[in-house]
Order: C-alpha cells, then sequence, then structure tokens
C-alpha cells in the first residue's frame, strides 16, 4: 500500500503542516540556546527516543501491519527507550561512550521487517548522529552556529512553501513529493544564499557562508525527500500521531536530518563556516 498524498484545501491546504514545522524548529532552536549541559544532553535524548519509536513502527518492528499509533500493542516502546538512554549515554563524553549509539542498531535490526533492515540502519544512524552532532555543534561553535543552521532550514522552507505555490510550474519529484515544485526549490536556494549573504554583508560570519548556506539548504530538501520515501514505502501518510492533525515528529524534523549530515560532512572536507 502506497502512502496517499495529502490532499483537500486548494494549494494552501498545508499551510498549518508548514505553520506546524516553523515551529517545531523553533521549539529546537529555543533548546539548543536555553539549555545547556545534562539538560541540552536530556532534550536529544528524548528526541532520539521519539524519532526512534516512529521509525521502528514504520521499518515494521516486530508489527507487519505498520499501524503507527500513540497507543496499541503495534508501539516498540522499548526500542525508543533503548535509542534515548543509548544517546543520553554517548552525550555523557565518557571515554568510547560514543559507541553506545551502535545500540539501537544492533539491538533493532533483527526485529525489523526483512525488506526494510537496511532502511531501518540507515535512517537509525541518521537519528542517531544528528541529535548527537547538535549538541557538539552548540558546544564547539557556539549557539549563532546553531540559529544559522536552524535559520537556512527555516528559510528554505518558507521561501520554498510560498513561491512554489504562487509561481508553481514541474514538480520537483512527483512521485514522492508531489507538491514540491522546481521554482519552489530554487527559491529556497536563492533564500539560503541571500541569508548567508546578509550575515557577511553584517560582519555576523564569513564569507563562505554565501555558498555553504544553500548546500546546507538542498541538503535539508534532500532529507524532506528521503522521509517522504519512507512514508510511501511503509504505506503511511505521516510518520505518526503525536502532533494532532500534522503528523509526527519526523515529519518535521526531516529537513534538519539532512542540514546536519551536510554540516557534518562539510566539515570534514573543508572548514565550517564562522558565524558571529
Amino acid at each position: 500500500m502506497r502512502a496517499a498524498p495529502i490532499t483537500g484545501g486548494g494549494k494552501w491546504g498545508d499551510l498549518s503542516r508548514r505553520v506546524a514545522s516553523t515551529l517545531v524548529l523553533l521549539a529546537i532552536g529555543v533548546l539548543l540556546a536555553v539549555a545547556q549541559g545534562p539538560w541540552l544532553r536530556l532534550g536529544m535524548a528524548i528526541i532520539t527516543a521519539i524519532t526512534f519509536w516512529e521509525l521502528a513502527a514504520m521499518t515494521g518492528w516486530k508489527n507487519p501491519a505498520r499501524h503507527v499509533t500513540l497507543f496499541g500493542r503495534s508501539r516498540p516502546i522499548a526500542l525508543a527507550a533503548i535509542a534515548g538512554v543509548a544517546q543520553a549515554f554517548a552525550l555523557t563524553g565518557l571515554p568510547w561512550a560514543w559507541l553506545a549509539l551502535s545500540l539501537p542498531l544492533l539491538l533493532g535490526l533483527p526485529g525489523a521487517a526483512r525488506r526494510d533492515r537496511a532502511t531501518y540502519a540507515i535512517f537509525g544512524a541518521a537519528i542517531l548522529l544528528v541529535a548527537y552532532e547538535l549538541v557538539l555543534f552548540r558546544e564547539s561553535f557556539g549557539l549563532n552556529f546553531v540559529l544559522w543552521l536552524m535559520g537556512v532550514i527555516i528559510i528554505s522552507d518558507t521561501a520554498g512553501y510560498f513561491f512554489g505555490r504562487i509561481l508553481g510550474g514541474p514538480k520537483f519529484w512527483a512521485a514522492l513529493s508531489p507538491k514540491k515544485t522546481w521554482s519552489g526549490t530554487i527559491a529556497g536556494w536563492i533564500g539560503a544564499c541571500l541569508f548567508g549573504a546578509i550575515l557577511w554583508a553584517t560582519d555576523r560570519g564569513d564569507a563562505t557562508l554565501i555558498w555553504v548556506s544553500p548546500l546546507v539548504c538542498f541538503a535539508g530538501q534532500m532529507g524532506d525527500i528521503a522521509e517522504s520515501w519512507l512514508k510511501r514505502r511503509a504505506g503511511v501518510k505521516d510518520s505518526s500521531n503525536l502532533i494532532p492533525g500534522h503528523g509526527g515528529f519526523m515529519d518535521r524534523f526531516d529537513a534538519v536530518t539532512g542540514a546536519v549530515l551536510a554540516t557534518m560532512l562539510i566539515g570534514f572536507v573543508t572548514s565550517l563556516p564562522v558565524v558571529n
């Protein structure tokens, strides 16, 4: 069974979902801004547990019917708890503590549906790495770096949504995301580039922000596409019903995942941009 696209309400019918996405991103930004030490680590551990619960349900973890519900026998709560505890331990900073991140993958892999084991492993590793890296970004590069990252995602999503709906045109990837257009996608790149240019022009960052920002934007868009593919593969419209009427947490966290992973990759091959 394939997930049905969201219908109804015309071209602005999913505006409330976009607002929900922005609010969640802002909440994550606030968490990273005000929380420090154990509270920050606890927040990332909780996020890890929630997203792992949704991922496990969508990959058929001991649940062939794939019913993603908050209550009921199908919920893989145990795996979510393991993921949250493993993330919390990995973030203690103890020697080799990061190896704990492998536990949810190794323990959960046998329980996933046979055809979805690779999917579970890839998406699970991404969830664990992103939550872990967000803490490192906050503590190694400072608050403004994280705010830049979240700003790129929010600007990309907002520009992409409104320009895509207003201008329309060819679909970016119709099979996976029926409403995402090339005009909206490119608008996101331009918005991210302008955001980086403004930060540089106002002496709030270096010139690398001009080209790094659209790259991070594109990665966030690909994170959105990847999660759309996962939902269609699972035959569900939303990752869960945790946010009534607006889907699940992975639905709001997908662009963050892509953006953070891209930022990590950029950091491996070149210097990350300076954000003042």
